[in-house]
């Protein structure tokens, strides 16, 4: 059964909610990336930890996949996702919890509304992995088949591969030693309207650090603070004054 399909089994009110934080989470953008996170980790008490059978879904349980036979699609709402080292899964999906893949397991897709993703050494995800709310964190050698996004959080590459390009709006981005973007980064401007005010202020700092390449235009719809290694390279850059520096680190 599908999340949609167990939204139609809860209250109104508790649907109506749910619903409404996928709609909206484009134009919500929370003041404090590191808030945001943190409530993402604390939020979705689980009442459980299922590991069973090759699809697996619950509403306020967190979901372990285990090494072994391949699962299929994985999905909670108030609960997170674990996945062992070399664990194979189809989609993961949840609304309040976190993702995590261990080293070398594979996945289709992941996405959460409220909570970080993070992917082990060596983890493969063919197609896009995405949050609202929450650090997105790839390890060494993991790589990303698809788009790398969310709104606000941090979002890491530690000599790992983003093969549809990063997205942000108020997140920063730390683009580590060695790693490779293929389609490349863009910080789009905060939503206008009625919630604009949820915005960030704050200018994203964005490091694009030594050996790292990003292959496709680096747009910045809003101000940043764009940091860029003297020995990475570069695409065409739109919206942003890089501030070159050698070394490991930018300049604090």
């Amino acid at each position: 059964m599908s999340i949609r399909t167990r939204l139609l089994a809860l209250p109104l009110s508790l649907a109506w909610l749910v619903l409404a934080t996928s709609t909206l989470s484009g134009c919500i953008n929370s003041h404090d990336s590191d808030s945001a996170d943190n409530a993402a980790q604390g939020s979705g008490a689980d009442e459980g930890d299922e590991d069973q059978g090759a699809d697996s879904h619950s509403v306020n349980a967190s979901i372990h996949v285990s090494a072994g036979a391949p699962r299929g699609e994985v999905s909670t709402i108030n609960g997170s996702i674990r996945a062992d080292d070399n664990a194979q899964l189809a989609a993961g999906h949840t609304v309040n919890g976190n993702i995590s893949l261990g080293d070398h397991a594979s996945a289709t897709s992941l996405t959460t509304v409220n909570g970080g993703i993070s992917l082990g050494q060596g983890a493969k995800v063919k197609e896009t992995v995405t949050t609202v709310n929450g650090t997105l964190t790839l390890h060494s050698g993991a790589e990303v088949g698809g788009r790398l996004a969310n709104v606000n959080g941090t979002i890491i590459l530690a000599a790992a591969t983003v093969n549809g390009g990063i997205t942000t709006v108020n997140g920063n981005i730390d683009v580590g030693a060695n790693s490779h973007v293929h389609g490349g980064i863009t910080v789009h401007k905060p939503s206008t309207g009625f919630f604009q005010w949820w915005s960030s202020s704050d200018k994203p700092r964005v490091v694009v650090g030594p050996g790292a390449v990003i292959e496709g235009p680096m747009t910045f719809e809003r101000a940043v603070r764009l940091y860029v290694s003297d020995t990475a390279t570069v695409g065409p850059i739109t919206g942003a004054t890089p501030v070159k520096f050698s070394g490991d680190h930018p300049p604090s």
